[in-house]
């Protein structure tokens, strides 16, 4: 029969080593899992102007039609230094308004449009969503969205994600006539037919879409400035 003290011993012993695989585990697997997240941020910058990716050609393709990155603040001017991809909205968005740094990422399609990218932020149901939206070249019309979440609850606000939300917000637009910010409403019940400024909300998923619809416009309205002197609003 073993002793206290060898069982003490033999304990603290596992326990050290096991510490040592997780860590060394860990250390060998953390740059592969940088280079993951990487590929999916280009991946969903790239689907918000649907620019369909793999994962072997992510790199690739984001090289090739994201043309031009930039970083700007609240007031539209370019702040330069500024790493656009390497921000992190999550940290920005806990910033005052006047000291975020806000990335924009320009697509430049075969066909020679380009198409403005603006990162997304903000909170659902049940932790964070965040997302990429694409304006045409009148900087008011959008192109394309790509949502994603941490938790929402699957086949109600986990929804945000799909073709069948995602799909609608194409040709909506931020501001009306008069060129004032409107941004987009998700209406619970269905948007009116040929309503520009709203699309259906996720049925059952009533929170999580009026938390994205939140963070479209907070986000959208940091860039009011910059989206008015490119597209003369």
């Amino acid at each position: 029969m073993h002793s206290n003290r060898y069982i003490i011993v033999y304990s603290t012993i596992m326990v050290v080593l096991v510490a040592v695989s997780l860590t060394f585990v860990a250390v060998q697997l953390k740059p592969r899992q940088e280079d993951n997240i990487r590929i999916e941020k280009m991946q969903n910058i790239l689907a918000s102007a649907n620019i369909a990716t793999t994962v072997t050609n992510a790199i690739e393709t984001y090289n090739k039609f994201i043309t031009q990155t930039l970083v700007v603040n609240n007031k539209g001017e370019e702040i330069k230094g500024s790493d656009a991809f390497g921000l992190d909205m999550a940290l920005e968005i806990k910033k005052p308004v006047d000291q975020q740094q806000l990335p924009v990422f320009i697509a430049t399609l075969e066909d020679g449009k380009k198409y403005s990218i603006f990162p997304l932020r903000g909170k659902g149901l049940w932790g964070p969503i965040w997302g990429y939206l694409s304006l045409t070249e009148d900087f008011n019309t959008i192109y394309g969205v790509t949502f994603d979440h941490k938790g929402e609850t699957p086949g109600l606000g986990a929804e945000i994600n799909t073709d069948i939300f995602e799909k609608p917000w194409g040709g909506k637009q931020l501001f009306d006539l008069d060129g004032i910010f409107t941004s987009i409403t998700v209406t619970k019940g269905g948007a009116r037919p040929g309503d520009i400024h709203a699309v259906d909300a996720i049925s059952g998923g009533t929170i999580t879409s009026k938390g994205l619809e939140k963070m479209v416009k907070d986000c959208m309205l940091s860039y009011e400035v910059y989206i008015k002197n490119k597209g003369r609003i």
